[in-house]
């Protein structure tokens, strides 16, 4: 089996699907219980996700032998930085490399929009996240954003091959 990711349309069934089950996870394991759909659709509601597309962003579907499984966006927050938002992967999908694929193609789609650099939020609670964005040369950065769920904050130039 083998990965495919590409830009895809963030209101299509399988991206609303993907950026549901990234609330579920998300909001689940900050309450410590199962979110509620009505939680999720809150979640959902107002949040930008409209900014996912050409040229203020973009947004990408991953699939793992055909299935989808995967998603991340991106939202250019000025000409030189993106940030990355809503990088996700299904636990039974995690370790098989989806995750490396996901980032390289948003920095990719970043370059596209002229970003030289990208960076994200994210809290202390994701631990595979963070590790993961360590692992591609994210490093700690101060905050450029606030919000109640910013904890702490990476970025990476992306003329490094890092």
């Amino acid at each position: 089996m083998t990965w495919q990711l590409a830009p895809e349309a963030f209101g299509t069934v399988v991206a609303t699907r993907l950026r549901r089950d990234y609330y579920d996870e998300v909001a689940s394991r900050y309450w410590k219980r199962p979110a509620t759909s009505e939680e999720i659709d809150q979640g959902l509601a107002n949040d930008g996700v409209e900014l996912l597309t050409p040229p203020t962003g973009q947004f990408v579907v991953g699939r793992f032998g055909g299935e989808a499984v995967a998603c991340g966006g991106l939202l250019m927050l000025d000409p030189e930085r993106a940030e990355l938002t809503r990088i996700y992967l299904r636990p039974a999908f995690r370790g098989k490399k989806g995750a490396s694929l996901l980032l390289e193609l948003l920095e990719s789609e970043a370059r596209l929009l002229g970003a030289s650099r990208t960076v994200l939020n994210t809290r202390l609670d994701l631990v595979e996240a963070r590790s993961l964005y360590v692992r591609h040369g994210y490093h700690e950065i101060p905050a450029y954003c606030t919000g109640l769920y910013v904890e702490i904050c990476y970025g990476k130039d992306l003329g490094r091959s890092d």
